[in-house]
C-alpha cells in the first residue's frame, strides 16, 4: 500500500465526460444521466483498499441520504483488475449489492477517466456544481483507518449542502488520502512510453 494524496485538481475545472459500464446493470452511464441534477459527486473508489473499506458504510449512507435530491452521485473504480481481482467488475458488483449503493458504480477499464479527473487515490472525491464546474475536491472527513476519529462525512457533506443551497463552497479543502490508484503497466500518469 502506497499512501497517496489527491492531486487537488484546480477549482473551476469542467467535469470531464465519461461513458462507463455500471457493474450491476451493465448500463452505460455518462454525464447526461445527471443532466437534471444541481450537483454531481464523482467518487473514485475500489473494493480492496483499507481506506475505502474504512468509509464504505458512509459512502452507502451518502447515496441513501441524497437519493431523492438534486445531487447526482457516481462511483468509479479504475484499478488494474488483473493484478487486483477484488476490484474487477464482478467483485465490485458484489460490493455495490452488499452495501446497498443507491448510485451507479462503474468500472473504468482503460483508466482514461481516472486520468482525465487526475484521480490519484482511493477514495478521491470531485464535486461539481450545476454548470459542472469543480467546487470541491478533497477528503470525506478527518477519519483515517488508524486515527480513531469517527467517520462522519463532514467535509464532503458541508460542500454538498453548500452547492445544493447555491452557496459558495469554502476553498479551504483538505486532500483525500488513501491507496494509490493501481495503474496498469505503462499507463501511469506522466508515463510516455
Amino acid at each position: 500500500m502506497v499512501l497517496t494524496a489527491s492531486t487537488m485538481l484546480s477549482l473551476g475545472t469542467k467535469a470531464p465526460g465519461f461513458h462507463l459500464p455500471e457493474v450491476v446493470s451493465r448500463e452505460i452511464i455518462s454525464l447526461a444521466n445527471f443532466a437534471d441534477k444541481k450537483a454531481l459527486l464523482v467518487m473514485f473508489i475500489c473494493r480492496h483498499c483499507p481506506f475505502v473499506k474504512h468509509i464504505q458504510t458512509e459512502l452507502a449512507q451518502l447515496g441513501k441520504d441524497y437519493f431523492n435530491s438534486d445531487l447526482g452521485i457516481i462511483g468509479i473504480s479504475a484499478n488494474d483488475a488483473e493484478k487486483y481481482p477484488n476490484d474487477a467488475p464482478e467483485s465490485l458488483k458484489e460490493m455495490a449489492t452488499e452495501l446497498g449503493f443507491k448510485f451507479p458504480l462503474c468500472y473504468d477499464e482503460t483508466q482514461a477517466i481516472a486520468k482525465a479527473y487526475t484521480a490519484a487515490c482511493t477514495p478521491d472525491f470531485f464535486l461539481f456544481d450545476q454548470q459542472r464546474n469543480l467546487v470541491y475536491r478533497g477528503q470525506l472527513d478527518d477519519s483515517r483507518p488508524s486515527n480513531n476519529k469517527p467517520v462522519t462525512g463532514a467535509d464532503l457533506r458541508a460542500a454538498i449542502e453548500a452547492v445544493l443551497a447555491e452557496q459558495p463552497v469554502t476553498s479551504e479543502q483538505q486532500p483525500s488520502v488513501g491507496c494509490n490508484i493501481k495503474w496498469k503497466a505503462g499507463n501511469e500518469p506522466g508515463y510516455f512510453g
